[in-house]
């Protein structure tokens, strides 16, 4: 099984004839993503690759085409209004790919979203991909393997590092879930694992944080109190001085609860198997397994 992200996923891509939008969405229809339209003002009535229509607003393209999931590739100042658009036009899974999106902004869109119900990926985030079913975002295809393992993270790249050594170990995933690095995100560690806890197909769990905030805490406490499923952690920044941001907007030490070792201490505290590398993930896996 999967979560989010599924079989019956039906793609809107907004911004499908911008660069980035362009790439991806080839990416995503080869590796056999249901992409159901693109949205570009100005350019509705033409169509992306010659298969897939172009609507003037997300409402055109959820009513034409029955499309209930959307990601968003476009630039940061106008990454908010397309969350606006893609919510008010009732889509139920949103994924913001772009990063560089105001703090400010993301106040006013986080209310608005869960206003209509709707669950926001990102920003600043790669998407998510269940292996053999379904990829929404920048996570590449060819590194993964369908399988039984979930993977939530906050780091991009090291997101794929992790899966490949998963793959590479004959570890497939089940659904993997970059939740982006930025101080105001529509889904956290803790709606992922309830996620993974939930799904018949995930066995086990594997969670990537990082330097700044206290998120991991939070999901240290949620692993403790409900859920049985085996949890192997890893920090990254753990040798980040204090005071010094580290990549993402979020990962910014602030006193003792952002550091790498307060974290780690809460995931062991937790009953987490914590990594000391990447590389650590598959004998921690087996061992728990």
């Amino acid at each position: 099984m999967s979560i989010f992200v599924t079989r019956d996923t039906r793609l809107v891509v907004q911004g499908i004839t911008g660069r980035d939008g362009s790439f991806h969405a080839k990416q995503m229809m080869e590796y056999g993503t249901r992409v159901a339209a693109g949205v570009t003002p100005g350019k509705g009535g033409q169509r992306f690759e010659g298969k897939v229509p172009i609507y003037d607003t997300v409402a055109d393209a959820v009513r034409e085409t029955g499309a209930n999931t959307s990601v968003i590739y476009v630039p940061a100042r106008f990454a908010p209004d397309a969350i606006f658009e893609a919510a008010d036009a009732g889509l139920k899974l949103i994924v913001c790919i772009t990063e560089g999106v105001p703090v400010l902004d993301m106040t006013r869109v986080l209310p608005f979203v869960r206003e209509k119900g709707a669950r926001l990926i990102g920003p600043n985030c790669p998407g998510a991909i269940s292996p053999g079913r379904a990829k929404v975002g920048i996570i590449p295809g060819s590194i993964c393997k369908q399988g039984s393992v979930g993977v939530v993270s906050r780091s991009g790249t090291l997101t794929y590092e992790i899966i490949h050594h998963l793959t590479h170990a004959d570890m497939g995933q089940s659904t993997c879930v970059g939740i982006g690095g930025d101080p105001l995100i529509g889904t956290n560690f803790i709606d992922c694992l309830a996620a993974f806890e939930e799904d018949s197909g995930t066995r086990a769990v594997v969670i990537i944080g990082e330097i700044g905030g206290t998120d991991e805490q939070d999901a240290a406490t949620f692993v403790k109190e409900k859920m049985k499923k085996p949890v192997v952690g890893f920090i990254a920044g753990q040798t980040a001085p204090p005071g010094r941001r580290m990549g993402h907007a979020g990962a910014i030490i602030s006193g003792s609860s952002g550091t790498a070792a307060e974290k780690m201490a809460a995931f062991e505290a937790a009953g987490i198997s914590v990594m000391k590398r990447p590389a650590d993930v598959v004998p921690l896996l087996k061992k728990r397994l």
